[in-house]
C-alpha cells in the first residue's frame, strides 16, 4: 500500500513507523502538518491508500478524514481521550497504560478503534516513556492496524465508553514545595518532561523545571535550595529532596 504519514514533526516515533512500514513492503511518504500549510491539498496530491498520524498536535481537517481513512496514534488506552493523556497517567502513578490506533472523525480521540496495545508504565520521565514503552506499543499497534486495514475484512470497533480529560495546564502541574512529598514532586516533573516543563518561582524569577531525580541524603526546609552540581540544583521537598537537571527561563514580552 501507499501510506502517507502526517505528523507535526519527523520525531523518533514517526521515524520508527516510517522505517517499519517500509520494511514491511509499503511505500511510505511523510507530510508535515505545519502552521499555514494547506494540509488537505497536500494529502490530495499524494492520493494515499491510507493516512496515519503518529504524532499530531492538531486535529486533522474534515476535508482529509472525510475522504481518506485516517488512523491516529493516541498515547492512551481505549476510552481515555485528550491531549494530556500520558501526562495524566504519569502524574496519577498509573502502573500500566497503552496506545490506541483510532480512526479520525469529528470528535477528538473518539473514533473507532483499529488496534490497542497495553504496556507497562515505569516511574521515568515522559520523554523516556515516549522513546521506550510507549513507542514500542505504538509501533505494534500501528502494524496491527495496517495489517487489518490491508485485509479489507476488519471492522473497527466503536468506543462504547470513555472519558475526555482536558489539557493539563500549568495551574494543575504546580508544585507546592511546602506540602508535596518527593514522590509527588517527581511525578509532576516526570509528567511534564520534556514539554512543557513545570513552571515555578525560584530566586526571584520564573522558570520551567525539566527532569527530576531523588536525593537520598540531603535534607532542608521545604523549597530551600540545598546544593548545585554540574548545572543541576537540589531542592528540598516536604519529606526529602530532588535534583532538577534543567531550568529554562520563562520568556517575557520583548
Amino acid at each position: 500500500m501507499y501510506v502517507l504519514l502526517v505528523a507535526s514533526a519527523f520525531n523518533s516515533l514517526t521515524q520508527r513507523v516510517h522505517a517499519e512500514l517500509r520494511d514491511h513492503g509499503h511505500r511510505v511518504a511523510v507530510e508535515l502538518a505545519l502552521p499555514g500549510t494547506p494540509l488537505a491539498d497536500a494529502v490530495r496530491g499524494h492520493r494515499p491508500d491510507l493516512v496515519i498520524a503518529p504524532m499530531l498536535r492538531t486535529a486533522l481537517p474534515e476535508e482529509v478524514w472525510a475522504t481518506h481513512t485516517c488512523l491516529v496514534v493516541h498515547p492512551g488506552p481505549v476510552g481515555d481521550r485528550g491531549p494530556s493523556s500520558l501526562d495524566h497517567a504519569i502524574r496519577d502513578g498509573e502502573p500500566r497504560w497503552g496506545v490506541t490506533v483510532l480512526q479520525a472523525n469529528a470528535e477528538m480521540d473518539a473514533g473507532d478503534v483499529w488496534a490497542s496495545v497495553a504496556c507497562p508504565l515505569p516511574p521515568v520521565g515522559k520523554s523516556d516513556l515516549y522513546r521506550g514503552e510507549i513507542a514500542d506499543a505504538a509501533l505494534e499497534a500501528v502494524l496491527l492496524a495496517v495489517e487489518r486495514f490491508a485485509s479489507g475484512t476488519w471492522t473497527p470497533q466503536p468506543q462504547a465508553a470513555g472519558r475526555a480529560r482536558p489539557l493539563l495546564r500549568q495551574e494543575e502541574r504546580r508544585i507546592d514545595w511546602e506540602r508535596h512529598r518527593t514522590a509527588d514532586v517527581l511525578r509532576a516533573l516526570r509528567a511534564a518532561d520534556s514539554q512543557p516543563g513545570v513552571r515555578d518561582e525560584l530566586l526571584g524569577g520564573e522558570w520551567f523545571l525539566h527532569g527530576g531525580h531523588r536525593e537520598e541524603a540531603l535534607r532542608g526546609r521545604p523549597g530551600e535550595l540545598l546544593a548545585t552540581r554540574d548545572g543541576a540544583v537540589c531542592r528540598a521537598t516536604a519529606d526529602g529532596a530532588v535534583w532538577i537537571p534543567e531550568l529554562r527561563a520563562r520568556r517575557l514580552p520583548g
